[in-house]
């Protein structure tokens, strides 16, 4: 099988349930998001040390790409599904993490470990991907599962960096007013 069709040479690509959109749609804007997430995630698996990082990373990028398909498909075609659990999951992972980190008193300046870094940066990308949902949300059926799910992840990869320069043994750069 080709990996090129030459159909989307227009500046349209086909869409779930038949049609085409333009690549310049808001809805192929988000997907695009959410699949840049995914590759952002892919790099800090290179990069992260601790296990918890490299049992964690897989799961949301298989997650991710369920998150994709469920925006691609709002009508269900294929079945994909999000819930409230997959955000309760996260929620417990950083539980779990947090119990092993200092008490945050200070913003904590992206950085640090290379994985704490990458995760730093995922973490943004995460927050960019996330309001373009919400934009998306203004005009098109989004399930409201997914903007809980893409915030709550952020704060995940937050979690994950910081406990990743834990693992290293590496001070987290802490942010002060001069």
């Amino acid at each position: 099988m080709k990996i090129y069709t030459r159909t989307g040479d227009d500046g349209t690509t086909g869409i779930i349930g038949g049609g085409r959109l333009s690549k310049a749609d808001l809805l192929i804007e988000v997907i695009g998001e959410v699949d840049e997430l995914n590759a952002s995630l892919g790099v800090a698996r290179l990069a992260v040390l601790s296990g918890a990082s490299q049992q964690i990373l897989p799961r949301l990028q298989d997650l991710l790409f369920q998150v994709a398909a469920v925006l691609a498909d709002p009508k269900g075609v294929f079945g994909m599904h999000v819930g409230e659990e997959n955000v309760s999951s996260m929620e417990e992972e950083m539980d779990r993490l947090t119990a092993e980190l200092p008490e945050l008193r200070n913003f904590v300046l992206p950085g640090g470990s290379a994985g704490a870094a990458q995760l730093h940066l995922c973490r943004t990308v995460c927050r960019r991907a996330e309001r373009r949902i919400a934009q998306l949300a203004h005009d098109h059926p989004v399930p409201p599962v997914l903007l809980h799910l893409i915030n709550r992840l952020s704060d995940l990869l937050f979690t994950l960096a910081r406990y990743e320069n834990k693992v290293a043994g590496t001070d987290e750069i802490l942010w002060s007013a001069k």
